[in-house]
């Protein structure tokens, strides 16, 4: 079994592979969150549909964790209209993926799906799986790629003992969902930001769960892999929890996590 080392990863990852040439799909611009003194509002990058741009203001605090009060009251109705996609390829809106009056759900927005650290991440989810459905929460995963990405990895993770349930598994190829939380983006964060050294201390964890990776689920669009992901959580339309990965494999605890929904009375 082979891991991949940061040294490959950079290697294959090296500017002359970045495809940066504007589409109809990916603009040549992408956004980026300031850390400043006062709060400013950003406005996120505009996509090709009609989804309602969405104000964020960027976190004063050093921190890593965010907070809910950091976005607009209205951020749940905003990504209720955001169109994803099941990993069989069926379109789907976020406002049906729970109930959006009192349901509980968990919103977990990995990197893509060819990056090693989120195969960590999937791995650590579905072991909580169970723990999520006795709690009455709805566990959402979703990453940057094409629904065939998302079933690359799901087929993958099949081959350990418990496989990733593809109903809880969504693409995101054109990122819309991070544009609304405004998650950070850019070489920096991918490869060189300090947070990333968290990963280390998950390296057995992290060594298990790509046991069966494989490349071929990285976006064939490799600008795609300087985005960075985040955790939420909500109920209904309600952010309760929210947090954004400062670098690469700088995931939310899983226990904070379950701290908040555990908090939350289910209906």
């Amino acid at each position: 079994m082979a891991v991949v080392s940061c040294a490959q990863t950079l290697q294959f990852f090296q500017p002359r592979n970045l495809s940066f040439r504007p589409s109809s799909r990916f603009p040549s611009r992408f956004p980026r969150v300031c850390h400043v003194k006062t709060p400013v509002s950003l406005k996120s990058r505009k996509t090709t549909d009609s989804t309602p741009s969405l104000l964020v203001r960027a976190s004063t605090s050093s921190s890593s964790s965010s907070s809910s009060s950091d976005f607009t009251p209205t951020i749940g109705e905003i990504l209720g209209e955001v169109r994803i996609f099941t990993a069989s390829g069926e379109p789907v809106l976020f406002k049906d993926l729970w109930d959006q009056e009192e349901g509980i759900a968990v919103v977990a927005l990995l990197r893509h799906f060819g990056c090693p650290c989120c195969w960590e991440l999937v791995s650590a989810l579905k072991e909580s799986k169970e723990r999520f459905d006795s709690s009455g929460v709805k566990l959402i995963a979703v990453g940057v790629g094409t629904p065939d990405k998302a079933r690359i990895l799901a087929e993958r993770e099949a081959l350990a003992m418990l496989p990733f349930p593809l109903d809880c598994l969504y693409a995101d190829p054109d990122r819309k969902a991070y544009n609304v939380f405004g998650l950070y983006y850019g070489i920096g964060r991918t490869f060189f930001n300090p947070a990333s050294a968290k990963v280390f201390s998950r390296f057995e964890a992290l060594q298990k769960a790509v046991k069966n990776y494989t490349i071929e689920a990285t976006p064939d669009d490799r600008s795609s892999v300087l985005q960075q992901g985040g955790m939420f959580v909500f109920k209904g339309k309600q952010l309760l929890y929210a947090r954004k990965d400062e670098g690469t494999g700088d995931h939310a605890p899983l226990d904070d996590v379950f701290d908040v929904c555990c908090k939350v009375p289910v209906a």
